[in-house]
């Protein structure tokens, strides 16, 4: 009888060894061969960051000291919350998305316009360019379908290939949810051009992108193409889309300016001064794009609360803001409508005008000529 049953736990033992090593050798695979995982600097690329203030010890640093680790305590707390799910998570009716016309965007009357495609994706008509901002036009913001949840809209605006020819793509960092493997295979054609962080470009290079189109910029680095300026400026976050390659490339924000029109993009971070200092050295903005959802106190060094959301709108001395990274995806355990709702308390507060566009309706930058209706709530 004990003989049987040293057997029986043998082979169990064996078969669930069995099993746990098949699963990582899967996992082992599909990081190595799924193209949507991107490509880490080469070691020359490297050596060239390291002339970079930002990059130290092999990895791109944030300007202030700003913790990732989470208490184990606090994780375990959060657990069954997680399982529960959140209440009002994703939206319980179908949002309202303005089909728009190709016609449209190559007819435009006016100087300055933007189209929301929900999280941080837009396309920016500016000065007769077609600027395209951290374009994620995929379903799920992972490197695989069973690994996200679906966008909440079931479609875009307008598909992606009836846009116009893209003069240049920027992106902010190399996150699943701000650049996409299937976006770019779908846009690198009709691009002239990307500007990116320090070592962005080996992932748009690893999935065809031409070199000469790529352009890779540090913070408080600045160029001026067509008429068109454009600085890459800080933020407080982080980078990496596999297992070991958190902080192998850098992020940060853009400040683009036209003939008339000066304009912030924040990309993803935490609050910190950097707002200010950027506000004193390209402001005051016509309009900004601010971070506003998939927040938690536990990690709110890397992604602002709404409140500060405002107040950094008042630090790099905009204008008008809108809310961003929200819309689009459930990615983290707040309801999908508590970023604009607490935004717009903490705005009217201090006196800071804020536009929440219906995704795909025009942003035209005119006085009295900015959305206004409260589309988030079920109608």
């Amino acid at each position: 009888m004990k003989l049987l049953l040293f057997r029986i736990l043998r082979i169990t033992g064996w078969s669930v060894l069995s099993i746990f090593i098949s699963l990582i050798t899967i996992g082992i695979m599909f990081t190595n061969l799924s193209p949507q995982f991107g490509k880490d600097p080469s070691p020359e690329k490297k050596n060239h960051y390291e002339k970079s203030p930002n990059f130290k010890e092999g990895k791109f640093q944030n300007l202030i000291p700003t913790s990732m680790d989470m208490d184990f305590w606090k994780a375990v707390k959060m657990l069954p919350k997680f399982f529960a799910g959140t209440p009002n998570s994703r939206p319980d009716f179908e949002l309202p998305v303005v089909k728009v016309d190709s016609l449209d965007l190559v007819n435009s009357p006016s100087p300055t316009q933007l189209i929301w495609f929900g999280h941080s994706a837009f396309l920016l008509q500016l000065d007769g360019k077609n600027i395209l901002l951290d374009p994620m036009f995929g379903e799920v913001p992972a490197p695989h379908p069973l690994l996200g949840r679906s966008r909440y809209s079931k479609e875009l605006p307008i598909e992606v290939e009836k846009l116009p020819e893209i003069d240049m793509i920027l992106f902010s960092h190399d996150h699943y949810d701000h650049l996409d493997y299937g976006s770019i295979q779908k846009l690198k054609s009709k691009t002239k051009m990307f500007l990116v962080p320090l070592g962005v470009g080996s992932h748009l290079e690893h999935w065809g992108v031409e070199p000469s189109k790529i352009k890779e910029l540090d913070w408080w680095q600045e160029i001026s193409h067509e008429e068109l300026f454009f600085a890459f400026t800080p933020s407080r976050h982080f980078s990496g889309r596999g297992l070991g390659n958190r902080f192998s490339t850098l992020w940060g924000s853009w400040v683009i300016k036209g003939q008339v029109d000066n304009i912030y993009f924040s990309g993803d971070g935490g609050y910190g001064p950097h707002f200010t200092e950027i506000g004193e050295k390209y402001g005051p903005f016509d309009f900004a794009m601010m971070e506003c959802g998939q927040y938690n106190e536990n990690w709110k060094e890397i992604h602002m609360m709404p409140e500060e959301t405002a107040q950094a709108g008042i630090d790099i001395r905009a204008k008008t803001i809108m809310p961003i990274h929200w819309g689009a995806f459930t990615l983290a355990m707040h309801s999908w409508t508590d970023p604009v709702e607490r935004v717009l308390e903490k705005s009217k507060e201090l006196n800071l005008p804020v536009v929440i566009p219906k995704i795909g309706q025009f942003i035209e930058f005119k006085e009295n000529n900015l959305p206004q209706e409260t589309w988030w709530i079920n109608p």
